[in-house]
């Protein structure tokens, strides 16, 4: 079964089977959650609905969303890691909880008819062994006791194991069940073994019933959910008889070309640049728009395209060769993420480019090594300290290893130690100010987050009727001291022009101008006059958030999730704080709103 009939399948079997509605994959730049730089999970586009906001579509809901982690960027290269993934996902908000959950996984897991017809025999599960925060999940195990899956198959295991969420650092999150096929020779072990690898994870159903407090607190959700995860790639591997997904056709044609690119083999770094260059990809062509940079999501796309350069290097790739992999990646997924064709040129001229700037960085690089090396010979010194590394690292871009190469070369010893040491506390210093700069949220609705977010629609409708409608959101990020807005313009927006947007959403705010909301279809929106980003896919329903007088008076009227107020004199006043370059062809401003 091939990846695109797999994913077909299961929308299908939610859709046709159990009353689900379909909604389209969000973009990776996840708006109701700024403690993450990207969409992690399927929940993270749902964050509001999880939290008892209404959803058009209803309560039962089933997707395929793109998703990016970076946690285990270090483990991409063996049989299982991914930095971009497909998740596939089925939600209930506030409708069925466990048994129904668990019900339906049974059955898409093991019909022939229905789903993937997989062999009970070969499935084992695993249930929260229960904490101090919630108790032991004997509910889930009694489910799939009477489903048939024996006893010494059900496993309960602690929180690190069967336990999910939150995405970011507050918001919804709960026990789950989780469910494993075994991918060794012959029939399964009769006792499932935790610590087996050829027990592989192929599915995951949270059971939404907390959420976790900024205090690390966890309170029990006026309304359960059910959220599941089915990874796409591993899925495909294992219904088709591979030992990795590199063997399946979403990787094939890429690792080919690879391998017709290379001069040295090694497998690891072969998967290591199909993986990051196809990750690459989709986030260069998101809706919402990333270029290499070296802060927040910029810094991670920049990171995951000159590590695969670096990958390129080692198994003697020649010349810019990034591009050429990625138009194998857009012509395997454009059909499904039309984004990808849309963008495809800007794709591939942001990835020669980046291979551009990597030389110069890697000629700048190597002009610093030999100084340092000339002042250590000439002090009759042989060993390259580790604050010396991690400044060629950390000021230059250099790569450790070929500060390592260029140190061997030199009849240097390198302080790798003193290198990881610094490289640990640059990652602690980091972390605490991605605390900062992203703590609280929209995940917590809370007032502050609730207001900033309005004033957003109040700043976009001011930009539009300042500076054109060629203005349109292009990103945001929402903390709960201040918004960051990010916008399509060419350049530099004027002193005076940010007065005039300033002095537009003061305006707006004075006039105590109600905000409503109201259910319709996309259709039915931009004939209303609603903005969107209506190159992206919506749901059967959307939302429309208008600030106005009346539906044909308005001031701003936009496609979007909530939370807002309810009237803009609740916002008291807004302040531009600053206003910048985020990348090439557009602009950014924070903002403050001012109440008493």
């Amino acid at each position: 079964m091939l990846a695109k009939d797999i994913r077909q399948k299961y929308i299908d079997f939610f859709v046709r089977y159990h009353n689900h509605k379909e909604i389209p994959s969000a973009s990776l730049l996840p708006e109701n959650d700024p403690t993450v730089l990207f969409t992690t999970a399927g929940m993270h586009p749902l964050v509001p609905y999880l939290m008892g906001e209404k959803h058009p579509l209803g309560t039962r809901l089933v997707d395929c969303q793109k998703c990016v982690r970076t946690d285990d960027i270090e483990e991409v290269g063996d049989a299982t890691h991914c930095t971009f993934f497909e998740m596939l996902g089925n939600w209930s908000l506030g409708d069925y909880f466990k048994d129904g959950a668990i019900k339906m996984s049974m059955e898409f897991l093991t019909s022939k008819e229905k789903g993937l017809g997989l062999d009970k025999k070969m499935l084992a599960v695993t249930c929260f062994r229960g904490d101090e925060n919630a108790p032991k999940d004997e509910e889930s195990a009694q489910i799939w006791r009477s489903l048939g899956i024996d006893e010494k198959r059900i496993a309960f295991l602690p929180k690190k194991d069967n336990w999910w969420g939150p995405a970011g650092q507050t918001g919804p999150c709960g026990p789950d069940t989780e469910m494993f096929y075994w991918t060794g020779e012959g029939e399964a072990p009769e006792i499932y073994d935790s610590e087996n690898k050829l027990w592989v994870e192929i599915w995951n159903d949270v059971f939404m019933q907390y959420n976790k407090k900024a205090d690390g607190s966890f309170e029990q959700l006026k309304q359960k959910n059910v959220d599941t995860g089915l990874g796409l790639e591993r899925v495909t591997a294992i219904l088709q008889g591979r030992k990795t997904h590199y063997e399946t056709e979403l990787f094939s044609e890429a690792m080919n070309k690879i391998n017709e690119l290379k001069n040295v083999s090694d497998i690891k770094f072969e998967r290591i640049i199909a993986d990051h260059i196809r990750s690459a990809v989709f986030i260069l062509g998101d809706e919402k728009g990333v270029t290499p940079s070296n802060t927040d999501q910029g810094y991670i796309l920049r990171r995951l395209i000159r590590r695969g350069i670096r990958c390129g290097r080692k198994i003697g790739i020649n010349g810019n060769f990034t591009h050429k992999i990625a138009e194998i990646f857009i012509k395997i997924y454009e059909e499904i993420y039309n984004e990808l064709r849309k963008n495809k040129d800007f794709i591939l001229e942001q990835l020669v480019l980046e291979e551009e700037r990597f030389e110069k960085t890697l000629e700048q690089g190597e002009k610093e090594f030999t100084k340092i090396a000339e002042k250590l010979k000439e002090n009759n010194q042989n060993i390259l300290s580790g604050r010396m590394a991690f400044k060629l690292y950390d000021t230059y871009g250099f790569p450790l290893e070929m500060t390592k190469d260029l140190a061997s070369e030199n009849n240097l010893k390198m302080d790798e130690d003193g290198f990881n040491e610094a490289y640990k506390k640059h990652q602690e210093l980091s972390r605490k100010g991605a605390e900062q700069k992203f703590s609280g949220g929209l995940s917590d609705h809370s007032e502050e987050t609730t207001k900033l977010h309005t004033a957003t629609h109040l700043l976009q409708a001011s930009l539009r009727k300042v500076l054109g409608e060629h203005v349109y959101q292009r990103g945001s990020n929402i903390t709960a001291e201040r918004l960051r807005f990010d916008f399509s313009h060419p350049e530099k927006i004027s002193d005076d022009e940010i007065k005039k947007v300033e002095d537009l959403v003061n305006s707006a705010i004075n006039q105590k101008l109600p905000v409503s909301v109201s259910e319709m279809s996309v259709e039915e929106a931009k004939r209303a006059g609603a903005l969107g980003v209506f190159e992206a896919k919506y749901g059967e329903k959307v939302k429309v958030y208008t600030i106005g007088k009346s539906d044909t008076d308005f001031f701003s009227k936009e496609i979007c999730g909530g939370p807002h107020v309810k009237n803009t004199s609740e916002l008291g006043g807004f302040k531009i704080l600053k206003e910048e370059a985020s990348s090439a062809g557009v602009r950014r401003i924070k903002g403050v709103v001012i109440w008493d």
